[in-house]
C-alpha cells in the first residue's frame, strides 16, 4: 500500500463506523496504545509502591502495631504486625511490578508506541494488529499478577529474581506454592509482549521511516527506543527459557536447578540429582543485566530531546551519543555475571567481568557529559520536562559512581545482598529511569491529550521526590557499608544495626511523603487529560521534530495530508539567527553545514 492509497483509505470511503470498543479498547492506532500501556504502567506504579510503604512501615517501626493494616491484609499482618512470610511476598512484588510491568512495559510501551510513528514519519507501526496483541498479552499478565496477590497461600515470595532452590520447592515456603507459579505464567505472558513490541518497533524504525528520513537524522529517542528493542528481543528469551525450566523442575520432576536438597519440613533428601541452582543465576541475569539498559536507555533518549528542545541548542555529540548507545548494547551482554561474584564463580573468570564492566561506564560517562555540555551556556527554559531531565542525569551520576563499588569484585564480597546494592540500583535505573519517564510525560503530554498538565503541581512533584529520593536512598550507602543486609524484615535484634533505628525510621517516613506526592501526580495526569488548559498551537515547544507538524489532536494515521518529507537532523536549534528550523524545512544553498548529516 503506497503511502498515497494509506492516505486515500483514511480520509474517503470511512467503511467502519469507530465504536467504543475499536477506539479506546482494541484499538490498533499506536498513540491510544500508548496511552492504554502508560495508564496500565501507572497502575502499576501505584501498586508497586505502596508495597514498598507496606514494608517500609514495616523496617521503620518494627516494633509497633498498625491495626488498621490487618483490617486491610487480615492474616498477613495478623495482630497489625507484617509477617514474616509476607514481607517477602511484598519486596518480591515490589521489584517485579516496578522493574518489569512499570519501568518496561510501562515505559517503552508507552514512547516507543507514542514516538516511533510520530518522529519517523509513518502513519502507524508496521503492524498495528502485532502491536495491540503486545498490549493485551501485557494486561493479561497484569490480570494473573494481580491474582497471585488473592490466593490462599499468598503471592511468589523468593525475591524478584525468584532464585531455585526456595522458587523450585513447593514445599519450602508458602510464597512457593501456586503464588510462585501464578508469577511464572505471568512472567512469560509478559515476555510474550515484549517480543511482540520489540519486534514491531524495529520493523518500524527500519522499514517504515519517512522520504528523507536517513538513520542519521533520526531523533535520540528513537536510536534509543531501537536499541532498547534489539536488547529485549535478543535477551528475553533466555529469561523465558530459565522460567519453563523452572516450571518443569516444579511440576515434572526434572532436576535442572535442584542436587542434592535435605528438606527439614519432609525430614527426607529429595530425588533429584545434578542440577544447578547457579545455572539459573547464568539464564537470570543474561536477561537482567540487558534489563537495567533496556529500563536506561529509553529515558536516556527522551531525555537528551528534551534537553535539546529546552536548552535551544543543538545536542551536543549526537553521533557519540549513538556510538556510545551502540557500545551499551553491546557490553550489556558481557557484564551478567558481575551479579554473580560471590556465588563461587572462578575469580581469574571474574576478572573478565570486573573489566567489562568498568568498560561499560564509558559510553554513560560519555552521554553525561553530552548532556553537561548541551546545558552548557544554553538558553534554558525551566520547564517541568526540562527539571525532570536535569534531575535524571544528576540521579545517573550519583548512582552510577556506585556501581564502580558494586563492579568491582573484591569490594562486592563484602557489599553484595547489602543495603548499598539497594541503593546503588534504586538511585542509578529505579529513581533516575522514573525522573525520564517523568520528563518524558511532562514534555509529550500535549501532543497526547491536547492539554498541559499543570506546572504548579507539576514543581511540587518534581522538588519533593529530587529531595526525597536522595533522602530515601543515600543514607542506604551507609547503611551497607556496615553490613546492614537486604530483605530482613526486622533489625532490633542486632546490637550492630539498632545504630540505624533512627534513620530506618527517617526515610520510612520521607518514603510516604514521596508516595504521596506520586499521587498528586496521578491526580494532575487525570485531572489535566479532561479539565486541563487547552494547547492552542502545534508546536508548543518549538521543537524541530515531526510529531509537532500534525494537528493538536492528530486522528489515525496522524497527518492530514502528505507525510512530511525530512531535509535535515532533528536538532536544529539556534541556528543562523533563528531559534528552531523544524526537520521539514529544506536546506538553503548557504546554510552552515551541520544539518545535512
Amino acid at each position: 500500500m503506497t503511502t498515497h492509497e494509506v492516505h486515500h483509505d483514511e480520509h474517503h470511503g470511512h467503511h467502519h463506523k469507530e465504536t467504543f470498543i475499536t477506539k479506546y479498547v482494541f484499538s490498533q492506532d499506536h498513540k491510544m496504545i500508548a496511552k492504554q500501556f502508560l495508564i496500565t504502567g501507572m497502575i502499576w506504579a501505584i501498586i508497586g509502591g505502596l508495597f514498598s510503604v507496606l514494608f517500609r512501615l514495616q523496617l521503620g517501626f518494627p516494633n509497633e502495631t498498625f491495626p488498621i493494616l490487618e483490617d486491610i491484609l487480615g492474616k498477613w499482618a495478623a495482630g497489625g504486625k507484617i509477617q514474616p512470610e509476607f514481607y517477602y511476598a511484598l519486596t518480591t512484588m515490589h521489584g517485579t511490578v516496578l522493574v518489569f510491568f512499570v519501568l518496561t512495559a510501562g515505559l517503552s510501551g508507552t514512547f516507543a508506541n507514542f514516538l516511533i510513528p510520530l518522529q519517523l514519519g509513518a502513519r502507524d507501526m508496521a503492524s498495528p494488529f502485532m502491536n495491540m496483541l503486545s498490549y493485551w498479552f501485557f494486561f493479561i499478565a497484569s490480570i494473573v499478577m494481580i491474582s497471585s496477590l488473592f490466593v490462599q497461600t499468598g503471592p511468589a515470595s523468593g525475591g524478584w529474581t525468584v532464585y531455585p532452590p526456595l522458587s523450585a520447592l513447593g514445599d519450602a515456603s508458602e510464597g512457593s506454592k501456586i503464588g510462585m507459579d501464578l508469577w511464572l505464567i505471568a512472567m512469560a505472558l509478559f515476555v510474550v509482549s515484549s517480543l511482540l513490541g520489540g519486534l514491531n518497533y524495529i520493523s518500524t524504525i527500519l522499514n517504515m521511516r519517512t522520504k528523507g528520513m536517513s538513520m542519521t537524522r533520526m531523533p535520540l529517542t528513537i536510536w534509543a527506543l531501537f536499541f532498547t528493542a534489539v536488547l529485549g528481543v535478543l535477551s528475553f528469551p533466555v529469561l523465558l527459557s530459565g522460567f519453563i525450566l523452572l516450571l518443569f523442575d516444579r511440576h515434572a520432576g526434572t532436576s535442572f536447578y535442584l542436587s542434592d536438597i535435605f528438606l527439614a519440613s519432609t525430614q527426607k533428601a529429595l530425588p533429584n540429582e545434578g542440577g544447578s541452582a547457579i545455572l539459573y543465576q547464568h539464564l537470570f541475569w543474561f536477561l537482567g543485566h540487558p534489563e537495567v539498559y533496556i529500563i536506561i536507555l529509553p529515558t536516556m533518549g527522551l531525555v537528551s530531546d528534551v534537553m535539546s528542545a529546552n536548552s535551544r541548542k543543538p545536542i551536543f555529540g549526537y553521533m557519540a551519543m549513538v556510538g556510545s548507545m551502540f557500545a551499551i548494547a553491546v557490553l550489556a551482554f558481557l557484564v551478567w555475571a558481575h551479579h554473580m561474584f560471590v556465588t563461587g564463580l572462578n575469580p581469574f573468570l571474574g576478572a573478565f567481568f570486573v573489566l567489562l564492566t568498568l568498560l561499560i561506564a564509558v559510553p554513560s560517562a560519555i552521554k553525561v557529559f553530552n548532556w553537561l555540555t548541551t546545558l552548557w551556556r544554553g538558553n534554558l527554559r525551566f520547564t517541568p520536562g526540562m527539571l525532570f531531565s536535569i534531575g535524571f542525569v544528576s540521579l545517573f551520576i550519583s548512582g552510577g559512581l556506585t556501581g564502580i563499588f558494586l563492579g568491582n569484585s573484591t569490594l562486592d564480597i563484602h557489599l553484595h545482598d547489602t543495603y548499598f546494592v539497594i541503593a546503588h540500583f534504586h538511585i542509578v535505573m529505579g529513581v533516575s529511569a522514573f525522573f525520564g519517564m517523568f520528563a518524558g510525560i511532562y514534555h509529550w503530554f500535549p501532543k497526547m491529550y491536547g492539554r498541559y498538565l499543570n506546572n504548579t503541581l507539576a514543581y511540587i512533584h518534581f522538588w519533593i521526590t529530587l529531595v526525597g529520593a536522595y533522602l530515601i536512598f543515600w543514607p542506604m550507602h551507609y547503611q551497607g557499608l556496615a553490613g546492614v543486609p537486604r530483605r530482613y524484615l526486622d533489625f532490633s535484634g542486632w546490637a550492630s544495626f539498632n545504630q540505624f533505628d533512627g534513620l530506618n525510621r527517617f526515610i520510612s517516613i520521607v518514603t510516604i511523603m514521596v508516595f504521596a506526592v506520586q499521587l498528586l501526580f496521578v491526580f494532575n495526569f487525570i485531572y489535566s487529560i479532561f479539565k486541563g488548559r487547552r494547547v492552542t498551537s502545534q508546536n508548543p515547544w518549538g521543537a524541530t521534530t515531526l510529531e509537532w507538524t500534525t494537528p493538536i489532536n492528530p486522528g489515525h494515521g496522524n497527518w492530514e495530508g502528505e507525510i512530511p518529507e525530512v531535509h535535515r537532523w532533528a536538532y536544529d536549534y539556534g541556528k543562523d539567527g533563528r531559534d528552531f528550523v523544524p526537520q521539514t524545512e529544506p536546506i538553503s544553498p548557504n546554510e552552515s553545514p551541520e544539518s545535512k548529516h
